[in-house]
């Protein structure tokens, strides 16, 4: 049995504590990336979960020894020495039906619920509306979108950049493909 790395002991051990309380998840981020032929180095974990037990998760993260560093109604950030754990809480609709939605998939750190390829290139598209400096959430639409040219839903991608006035931008990205 190979060893796993202090990633794949951080996954394991918030994993289960997400499981024990019974708060439904899914990977975004970089992490979230692999199943869908995009692999990019990242140490930070990136979890969607469900809105109603973040005082829970909160709760949990803080007896696992992680410190606080941000939390509003929408996100909260953890940070344990070098180790980082960021949630996005799906509270809206769409947000929560993607959570619905996320499918089981096998990562390098097991199986885990991973949201699904539109809904991820959706949040990468909101990470970086919300703070364009964010270039590798660019990088990683274009490299989703080029992976999984056969398979995306383009009708459903479109849709997302629609939401945030950036139809212009997808239709500079595919032209780029």
């Amino acid at each position: 049995m190979m060893p796993v790395s202090r990633l794949g002991q951080q996954i394991q051990e918030v994993i289960q504590t997400l499981d024990r309380i019974g708060a439904s998840f899914a990977l975004i981020g970089g992490l979230a990336l692999a199943p869908y032929r995009v692999i990019r180095a990242t140490q930070d974990l990136d979890l969607l979960v469900d809105t109603t037990l973040a005082n829970e998760i909160d709760r949990e993260l803080l007896a696992l020894g992680y410190v606080c560093l941000h939390r509003s109604p929408d996100v909260a950030n953890y940070g344990r020495g070098d180790q980082r754990v960021d949630f996005l809480f799906a509270s809206r609709p769409i947000a929560r039906e993607l959570l619905g939605k996320a499918l089981v998939h096998s990562t390098p750190f097991g199986s885990l619920r991973v949201i699904g390829l539109e809904g991820l290139i959706a949040f990468k598209l909101q990470g970086l509306v919300n703070d364009p400096r964010r270039t590798q959430d660019l990088e990683d639409i274009r490299a989703l979108l080029r992976a999984n040219q056969d398979t995306v839903r383009l009708e459903i991608v479109r849709e997302y950049f629609r939401l945030f006035e950036k139809e212009s931008l997808l239709d500079d990205i595919l032209a780029e493909l």
